[in-house]
């Protein structure tokens, strides 16, 4: 008899599951009572195989009780969020011999694993009539395969290879398999076992409809909301936009909706009293998406998606010219709310986020005393203050078609407040990482009948100030594993640059002075 072992690859972040992985990792999804990952486990060990290995890596701590409870082996992928299946087998090589290598989350209805058809290599697909030889054909990819010894050795050399280069990390393993473009051992037909993958909500509520973990928060306030039954929830799919939030569109009643879930830290950051009494004020202006459900407590949110939008192209100067004039419209209705957002106040809030932890830019505290030096600048030229979005980025500009005429709609007012209309300004700039030239063309289309000096060194004060807030609100989000490249960087240079800019500008007038 082979003794074989399982290597079950259970590190990602499992996005299609979307909202189902916010609270459980996929892998402990419930199907009619019992535990995906638990069911594997246990028809694994009835089928004699004893050594199981599970790779984590996305919400790993929820693995932890298997080790006491069946006995299985964790290895921990720590790049998970920037790799795919096949680094993740990578890291259980030296277990590679006479191996199931299985996904976490699959449901078999009976036992796969007891099959007599283990003295070779093969790979399973769906129950499928046809003939499959290439990877690119398998539309029903079950990923599960067994990988007898002496092909053992020539995978394990190709996953060195593979998994080395971080340029093939977000593969998934099944690459290892082909040679010339056909799949290097035979494909397996489930036909008898009815195996199902669960790689959306959809998926689930197909398997089990009554499953406990259809009754996630999420999708409790939906059905609430809408007035209808979990299966009646179509087309769940993630979207990869916004940097505090994590959100995806779904179909109800033959309509399209975005559900904003907030994000890791964004408790600390937003006050969602205030987005709510943000949404009564434009309520009704066609400044915004139309609002649906908004939860002030938990900050959840449930918009109409507007078909066939698209988002500003901040490098289209016609986009930016359209978005600048929907812009100021908005500044000039002169809106009020009760709150104000307080530029510099909340780049020390931001800055006491971090705790003891120093910044991570050596000359920090020297770039922000040269910041706070154009406070009174600032303030000395402000004309008025009205409702500002505060966030005015190109991604929350939607441009669409309605009626056989343009329009623009501003999305995401979570720091909206009352301040001076510039501000805004400073923000599509900074986020749209413009050089001066790009910048100086911004302020013209906003201000099209001309713009002041002084303003625009306004303006250039705001891009310093506001550059250092968002570098300040990126460390944080660091601190809690959230990570943004160039973006961080680049919000840091524009407050050392700016602040430098404006400084020089002023120190001409206190030298004309003296």
């Amino acid at each position: 008899m082979i003794l074989k072992n399982a290597i079950i690859l259970a590190a990602g972040l499992g996005r299609r599951t979307i909202p189902l992985n916010f609270e459980t990792h996929k892998a402990f999804l419930e199907v009619n009572g019992e535990i995906l990952i638990e069911r594997l486990i246990v028809q694994l060990k009835e089928a004699g195989v004893s050594e199981i290995i599970i790779v984590i890596g996305y919400k790993k701590e929820q693995f932890r009780y298997l080790i006491d409870k069946y006995e299985v082996e964790l290895i921990e992928n720590d790049d998970f969020a920037n790799s795919n299946t096949l680094y993740s087998l990578s890291l259980a090589e030296s277990y590679l011999s006479n191996s199931y290598i299985i996904p976490c989350d699959i449901w078999c209805a009976t036992n796969p694993f007891t099959s007599k058809k283990d003295d070779s290599s093969w790979y399973m697909i769906g129950d499928t009539s046809k003939s499959v030889t290439k990877l690119d054909n398998l539309s029903e990819r079950l990923a599960v395969a067994f990988i007898e010894q002496s092909d053992s050795i020539w995978i394990k050399q190709r996953l060195r290879e593979l998994a080395n280069n971080p340029s093939q990390q977000m593969l998934a393993w099944e690459e290892l398999l082909v040679t010339d473009g056909e799949l290097a051992i035979p494909t397996f037909k489930n036909c008898e076992h009815f195996i199902q993958d669960i790689n959306t909500f959809e998926d689930l509520i197909y398997l089990d409809a009554m499953s406990n973990h259809l009754r996630v928060e999420a999708i409790d306030i939906i059905c609430t909301t809408f007035d209808i039954a979990p299966k009646e929830i179509k087309n769940v799919f993630a979207l990869k936009k916004g940097m505090t939030n994590r959100s995806f569109m779904f179909e109800c009643k033959d309509k399209s909706y975005i559900m904003r879930i907030p994000g890791e830290g964004t408790d600390k950051l937003i006050n969602r009293e205030q987005e709510a009494e943000v949404y009564r004020v434009i309520a009704g202006e066609s400044i915004s998406d139309e609002l649906i459900y908004i939860s002030p407590e938990k900050g959840y949110k449930i918009t109409s998606f507007i078909d066939g939008a698209r988002n500003c192209d901040s490098n289209n100067k016609s986009d930016v010219s359209l978005c600048m004039k929907k812009l100021r419209s908005f500044h000039e209705r002169g809106l009020t709310t009760s709150h104000e957002f307080d530029l510099f106040g909340e780049i020390e809030f931001y800055e006491s986020l971090r705790g003891n932890r120093e910044s991570i830019y050596e000359d920090y505290q020297s770039v922000k005393n040269r910041v706070l030096t154009l406070k009174s600048y600032i303030q000395l030229n402000i004309e008025k203050k009205v409702l500002c979005h505060i966030d005015a980025n190109p991604d929350n500009f939607l441009i669409f078609e309605k009626n056989n005429q343009t329009e623009v709609r501003l999305i995401d007012w979570e720091y909206a407040g009352m301040q001076d209309p510039d501000l805004d300004i400073a923000m599509f700039a900074i986020y749209s990482q413009y050089n001066r030239e790009q910048i100086d063309f911004l302020i013209g289309a906003y201000f099209e009948e001309g713009c002041e000096e002084r303003i625009r060194m306004k303006i250039y004060a705001y891009v310093a100030t506001a550059g250092l807030l968002w570098s300040n609100w990126c460390e944080y989000k660091q601190q809690l594993g959230v990570e943004f490249g160039d973006y961080a960087q680049s919000q840091y240079d524009y407050a050392k640059e700016y602040s430098f800019i404006v400084s020089e500008y002023l120190s001409t007038f206190e030298d004309k002075d003296n």
